[in-house]
């Protein structure tokens, strides 16, 4: 618990620093005021829909998203049965369910919202000596009530996999930088970066109702801004 509350700190700070360059800053309540007034207990998370060219990148994300939602103080639909149930009902793509009213989902799960989420970016850069493996996602909370937008957000980690600064040792030391840099991103796990996304982006969320600060946070300050970026780099061309 110490680790997950230092993640979610140092997320905060971090969220903080960035804003200094311009970015909006409002309260949550004035951000996302459908929030407090709908109060959702229960999210339903559906399959996030794969827009990426790696084609495991869906069933890799769907394994970080429920720790940092239940942080953040709601009731999570085990996300591995929701997908055997939709599943069994022949659905296969979230793009399916596009066209599907939210109030079916609380009729068949009872689920208080439904979280749409979309990956932009799972992928790895190359740039002259270095590169970087990145993971971006975009994230739309429906009511099952209303139908109304709760909240959204995106964003997107950056994780630098360069060789270290080619200081000296001229060709030799150029080569050497580039296979350090190709071995770093190859065997870069997408796990770890797409849970600190996940974490970035939910300090933005109001507290759920099992969260100590529940209807404590309205004040808070939320940056808006269309990424929330850690250790950018030049993307390849």
């Amino acid at each position: 618990m110490r680790k997950i509350r230092l993640v979610y700190f140092l997320s905060m700070i971090y969220l903080l620093i960035t804003a200094c360059g311009g970015s909006k800053f409002l309260t949550k309540s004035d951000a996302f005021p459908q929030m407090y007034e709908n109060q959702p207990i229960s999210i339903l998370v559906l399959p996030p829909i794969n827009e990426t060219t790696a084609a495991d990148a869906k069933e890799y994300y769907s394994t970080t998203i429920a720790e940092p939602l239940t942080l953040s103080g709601y009731y999570i639909y085990p996300i591995e049965v929701t997908s055997d149930i939709l599943r069994a009902e022949g659905i296969y793509d979230t793009e399916l369910l596009a066209s599907v009213p939210p109030q079916k989902f609380r009729e068949f799960f009872g689920a208080d919202a439904v979280l749409y989420i979309r990956l932009l970016k799972w992928d790895t850069a190359y740039y002259v000596v270095g590169g970087n493996v990145t993971v971006a996602v975009d994230f739309t909370l429906i009511s099952t009530d209303t139908g109304e937008k709760l909240w959204g957000y995106d964003g997107q980690m950056v994780v630098d996999t360069g060789g270290g600064s080619n200081s000296g040792g001229g060709l030799a030391g150029l080569i050497a930088q580039v296979v350090v840099t190709a071995i770093n991103t190859a065997t870069t796990d997408y796990v770890p970066i797409a849970k600190q996304a996940n974490y970035m982006t939910l300090t933005s969320i109001p507290y759920g109702k099992y969260h100590p600060e529940h209807n404590q946070d309205r004040e808070a300050k939320v940056v808006l801004e269309n990424k929330v970026k850690a250790q950018d780099k030049p993307e390849a061309k």
